[in-house]
């Protein structure tokens, strides 16, 4: 019963994620993005994974992405300041993909352009992550 109880929560929980995918922006040839993460999960050797939103494991409600500039940031109202070098990025059948590693940390951003939609996860010794978000062009002036 447990099982099936977890499974429902999950299709809820992707279904109520549904929506917030749609509002995601066209992001074709834009060299600064932002993205909003919607929800994290994150699993553990021998346990089940737990889902839940961003605060919950201390991931920035939003991340700026500066393609040009080869960095991910907080925003300055997040008071946070944290920046992240971006390792490798790429532009490729219509996905902008970057990737890097920091603090024992590896991480990997897909972002379709045409929709905006981002899937973002995250490898450490001992867990896994996978994060869904969306994205939207920043203006040039910000």
């Amino acid at each position: 019963m447990h099982a099936r109880w977890l499974t429902t929560l999950a299709l809820v929980g992707f279904a109520l994620a549904i929506p917030s995918t749609a509002l995601a922006d066209d992001v074709t040839g834009s060299d600064r993005i932002l993205c909003a993460v919607v929800e994290v999960n994150f699993c553990y050797p021998g346990a089940l994974c737990e889902q839940g939103p961003p605060w919950a494991w201390q991931v920035p409600d939003f991340i700026e992405v500066d393609l040009a500039g080869k960095e991910l940031r907080t925003t300055k109202a997040s008071g946070e300041n944290r920046k992240t070098p971006i390792g490798h990025m790429a532009r490729v059948e219509g996905q902008v993909v970057v990737s890097g590693l920091e603090n024992g940390r590896a991480f990997t951003f897909s972002i379709t352009e045409s929709t905006g939609e981002a899937t973002i996860s995250l490898a450490a010794y001992g867990k896994g992550g996978v994060a869904f978000g969306t994205c939207t062009p920043m203006d040039q002036g910000r």
